[in-house]
């Protein structure tokens, strides 16, 4: 019995329906009016969207099941090593850097504002070295395995991820003087837009949401951060505000004329677990020993992917640079 009761909470956390039907049982009908119970049910409209998707890839694509299948090995895999490292890393650089913040803000809209705008910037930060750091991508990679897109993409991370990009994240926000109580709210509302992001054409199909797009990223504005086509690669590192995707010169629309390839650019079968969960360390690891001398081994740790010691490096920003030099080159002699 402790058994199943432990799948039922599992199964009711996953799904969003825990705030809610404590709200219900102890009959705290105030809760639905405050910002935490009107994020649980909108977070509660995500795990229904994902098995929305999978029955329409169920019934049309079964094809793409496999995408599904890897995703939820890894969110089994995940579940109870990955919460416990990210909920000790956040308590802990909550501890730690709060104490260094130059000021201390407050739970009121406007210091909300602020504080979305610094919790983006630590999101840009781990997610921008989390392509340019060989190490990092391993970790990163697969996140970005899947040659479709859908909710369940965005369970998809190496568990060692979700304490690096929490740490980041988090001291970011303390040292920028973001009150607890408020990093807390916005964490939550980052997941649940995070999850939102990832849904698939088969829900949403263009996923541009009008005017919204030019004001926020939107679910085709991650779709081509999953792009492996060259002008796609490494761009919209932010969930929600596009601000720091702007000034640091990463913000990329989706066009038409360029349909999206999902995916990572090393040969791999994306339905199998091992494959999406360790290719990446076995990739580094040979390249590690088959490189000359110690610099060159330590620089493929920590390099960008695609560097190479012989010097014919494939890099996203290398590869990007190329596309964009060709366009130009196409429409000069135009």
């Amino acid at each position: 019995m402790d058994f199943l009761n432990a799948i039922f909470e599992e199964t009711m956390n996953f799904l969003g329906f825990t705030g809610i039907l404590e709200a219900l049982k102890t009959e705290n009908y105030a809760f639905f009016k405050s910002f935490d119970g009107i994020i649980s049910c909108v977070f509660l409209a995500l795990p229904i969207l994902l098995f929305v998707e999978f029955f329409i890839v169920f019934f049309r694509e079964r094809e793409q099941l496999r995408t599904y299948k890897v995703n939820f090995f890894i969110i089994v895999f995940n579940r109870i090593i990955g919460r416990i490292l990210s909920l000790g890393t956040i308590v802990w650089c909550i501890g730690f850097f709060q104490e260094y913040a130059p000021f201390q803000t407050t739970y009121t809209w406007y210091w909300f504002i602020y504080g979305y705008v610094v919790w983006e910037l630590g999101s840009f930060i781990y997610h921008y070295f989390g392509h340019k750091i060989r190490l990092l991508w391993c970790l990163h990679s697969p996140h970005h395995a899947a040659e479709t897109m859908n909710l369940s993409v965005n369970h998809a991370h190496f568990f060692l991820e979700f304490p690096y990009a929490d740490f980041v994240r988090t001291a970011t926000c303390m040292l920028l003087g973001v009150d607890p109580k408020l990093f807390f709210s916005i964490l939550l509302l980052d997941i649940t837009y995070a999850t939102f992001i990832h849904v698939g054409e088969h829900v949403l199909q263009k996923g541009r949401l009008g005017f919204l797009g030019k004001l926020i990223l939107t679910p085709s504005h991650h779709r081509v951060h999953h792009g492996r086509n060259p002008l796609y690669m490494d761009t919209n590192f932010c969930n929600l505000l596009n601000i720091w995707d702007r000034i640091f010169g990463t913000y990329q629309d989706e066009k038409d004329h360029l349909p999206i390839q999902y995916g990572i650019t090393r040969e791999m079968d994306s339905g199998s677990f091992l494959d999406v969960y360790f290719g990446e360390f076995k990739a580094l690891y040979k390249d590690v020993v088959n490189a000359p001398g110690l610099k060159n081994k330590i620089l493929y740790v920590f390099m960008p992917p695609g560097w190479s010691h012989t010097g014919d490096h494939q890099t996203a920003k290398l590869v990007r640079e190329k596309y964009l030099d060709l366009q130009k080159e196409t429409v000069h002699i135009r």
